[in-house]
């Protein structure tokens, strides 16, 4: 069979990123899981576009109803019952908890609404388009909140992976440090939205 445009992938605009997170993790003998919702695995798939991935990618978990919640990211009944939709807090948490389970170096999360509509109360503060991202290691955590402004639902996957996988890649190069992590008593304030 004949490669075609069906079969581009990852898009040509993400491959030197992805050569360059290979690169950082395989020098310093990182391993690294994923633990993405609305980007629906494509984080995942997007690593493992990479020849020699076996040498740093763990494993990945799409995190996407109530159930696989359950089952991968740790949740009990009191998390169901108090969820309200995705936040900064949220995204560390299933991070650090699939990070923890897989016992790798880094985990990335992602969590947000790709949209066109988002669900009703009680999940108010939802917006299409936006998502949240963490990078977790055993030293802390980073989080960012990317908001594209549109609700394509295809168009913000792509961009919510990009997006995962240039905070993946920031943390690696030095040019983002991670901080221990956020807590809701600590003071702290979770982070505003960028726009990406």
């Amino acid at each position: 069979m004949e490669p075609t445009d069906d079969y581009a992938f990852p898009p040509v605009s993400l491959k030197p990123l992805l050569t360059e997170i290979s690169g950082l993790l395989r020098s310093t003998s990182s391993t690294l899981a994923v633990a993405e919702t609305t980007s629906g695995g494509l984080v995942s798939a997007s690593l493992l576009s990479v020849s020699g991935a076996s040498k740093f990618f763990a494993g990945g978990a799409t995190v996407y109803a109530t159930k696989s919640r359950r089952a991968w990211a740790g949740w009990t009944d009191q998390d169901v019952v108090n969820y309200n939709g995705p936040t900064p807090k949220l995204v560390m948490e299933l991070a650090a908890n699939v990070r923890e389970q897989m016992d790798v170096t880094y985990c990335i999360g992602e969590w947000g609404a790709a949209g066109p509509t988002v669900p009703g109360p009680p999940l108010v503060h939802m917006i299409a388009g936006q998502t949240c991202i963490a990078v977790v290691s055993r030293e802390g955590a980073v989080t960012r909140v990317v908001n594209t402004g549109v609700a394509d639902r295809e168009k913000n996957m792509m961009a919510f992976t990009k997006a995962a996988l240039v905070l993946l890649r920031d943390v690696l190069a030095g040019d983002v440090k991670l901080e221990q992590q956020y807590r809701p008593d600590s003071g702290g304030s979770e982070p505003e939205a960028t726009k990406f």
